[in-house]
């Protein structure tokens, strides 16, 4: 009994320190977006732009103080909503808080493709502690990410340009998130295909 109850203390320990990322990245990602949300339907566009940009500053330093490293995404696209949403508060005009989707998505397709084009897939640094893939599994990947994330920047470009701003703000908060859900989920077949195991199992057949 004495030697089992460090062993499963250390097992509870580390099964917490696990659990702790996941909870961060979920704070991360859902957190300003839901400031925004709620800002935008109690006191306008403009508010909710101020709201954004503040919650997504004190995401990061949480994410600091907990971690003692900041992820590059949300870095990048911290520094994406600060530039954007001061320029829609400082020239009072909501068309640049409208366009960040469109720029955020289209960077990070332009640095997707810009990366294979140099024979790099940059998605393996940041993903290949979660997934085993073959060099060429990695670049196919990155691929699909890129043309994805150029169909999420014209979808928005399509969408601010023709619809009202509480159908943008909708659209922005729950119909993006849930359409990369959708494409993350759909390409755990391709994972799956193009990992190690993939090629073991095609080889042996």
């Amino acid at each position: 009994m004495p030697r089992d109850a460090p062993q499963s203390q250390n097992e509870s320990n580390t099964q917490s320190a696990s659990a702790a990322p996941t909870a961060l990245k979920f704070f991360l990602d859902l957190g300003p977006l839901a400031a925004f949300f709620v800002a935008y339907h109690l006191a306008g566009l403009m508010t909710a732009t101020a709201v954004i940009m503040g919650v997504t500053a004190v995401v990061l330093v949480v994410s600091y103080v907990l971690t003692r490293r900041l992820p590059p995404v949300p870095v990048f696209t911290a520094v994406v909503v600060g530039i954007f949403g001061g320029l829609t508060l400082w020239l009072d005009d909501e068309i640049f808080i409208k366009m960040k989707p469109t720029i955020i998505n289209g960077l990070f397709a332009v640095i997707l493709l810009g990366g294979l084009a140099t024979g790099r897939a940059l998605l393996k640094p940041l993903f290949e502690m979660a997934f085993k893939l073959t060099d060429a599994g990695w670049k196919r990947l990155s691929l699909r990410w890129a043309l994805f994330f150029i169909a999420m920047a014209v979808l928005n470009e399509l969408v601010w340009r023709t619809m009202s701003t509480d159908f943008w703000v909708n659209f922005k908060v729950f119909g993006l998130l849930s359409l990369t859900f959708v494409f993350a989920l759909s390409q755990l077949p391709f994972i799956s295909r193009n990992g190690p195991e993939g090629d073991t199992a095609k080889d042996s057949g």
